[in-house]
């Protein structure tokens, strides 16, 4: 990977790390709902010059549905759930829980799609998984009331699950399309999607000048510049290797909570987090483990 390359994978972990500081920023003034209509509508409104391509309309027009589909599945739902815990976690909790995506990828697609798991990739849900269980069991508490840091726990792991869905989705029914061509189509469809639930909830008081500003940053940064950042990259080094970016969010999204908001790192955040990037690490094949009676070899062997 040449240093420019390098550079551009740790640039983008920083960004999607920091959208975890501007919801935390903005949804107490925006509310859940507002907060990730408006960054839809925003990342929607800053993709509109890449709508200029004839062939990316063309494969829009032809693919609307499931484009539309992957829309609600990777976008519209999840800023919605994630907005929503932004309420009750602290934006490193948020952004340690983004790092289980992989983990339900792989478990789903050995359960329904009939994928096959080696010993390491198993070994690394199971690792993957405790480290999940060790940071709710850290972190949350279910309490009377919809602002429960359980609740909100609960939301990020249901935004996962989104994000597992529209990865197998997408996968099947729009191989061969362009991404930037998926990536721009389901923003609009996000947009247009939760426009009246935007309009519905807005917050009786108008939200201030950071509440603002956090939700410009999470729209133009963290989700249309974020995206043509990923794509480009992929397009350069591979989709394996720009996979890495999950493991630098978490990493980004604790330590722009603690400089920005003084959030403290607990116990439960640090184990947590160590936990489960090794199983996503072992999951992904990234690293991989020796067995005995296997052929499975180190990955830094050879």
């Amino acid at each position: 990977m040449k240093k420019s390359d390098l550079a551009a994978l740790l640039l983008l972990g920083a960004i999607w790390g920091a959208s975890f500081l501007f919801m935390r920023m903005g949804a107490d003034q925006f509310g859940g709902m507002a907060l990730a209509g408006m960054r839809a509508i925003g990342a929607a409104l800053c993709s509109l010059p890449l709508l200029l391509s004839r062939r990316r309309l063309a494969e829009m027009r032809t693919h609307w549905r499931p484009i539309a589909i992957v829309g609600l599945a990777n976008s519209a739902l999840p800023f919605v759930l994630f907005s929503y815990a932004a309420q009750s976690l602290p934006s490193g909790v948020s952004a340690i829980s983004d790092a289980i995506a992989p983990l339900l990828v792989a478990a789903s697609g050995w359960m329904w799609l009939g994928e096959r798991l080696d010993a390491t990739r198993a070994s690394g849900l199971v690792i993957g998984l405790t480290g999940v269980v060790w940071l709710v069991a850290g972190t949350v508490g279910f309490e009377h009331g919809g602002g429960s840091t359980g609740w909100a726990m609960a939301a990020c792991v249901g935004a996962n699950v989104c994000y597992t869905f529209g990865a197998h989705y997408s996968q099947r029914r729009l191989r061969g399309v362009a991404p930037l061509s998926v990536a721009t189509g389901s923003q609009v469809a996000a947009a247009v999607l939760l426009l009246p639930f935007t309009v519905w909830l807005w917050p009786a008081k108008m939200p201030g000048v950071q509440a603002w500003l956090a939700m410009l940053g999470l729209a133009a940064v963290c989700t249309s510049i974020a995206y043509v950042l990923f794509y480009r990259l992929m397009s350069r080094i591979g989709a394996t290797k720009s996979m890495a970016v999950l493991y630098l969010i978490p990493v980004f999204g604790v330590l722009w909570g603690l400089v920005f908001l003084h959030e403290p790192v607990t116990v439960a955040m640090a184990g947590g987090c160590i936990i489960i990037l090794l199983g996503v690490a072992l999951t992904t094949g990234l690293v991989r483990f020796r067995f005995p009676g296997t052929k499975v070899a180190a990955a830094n062997e050879g």
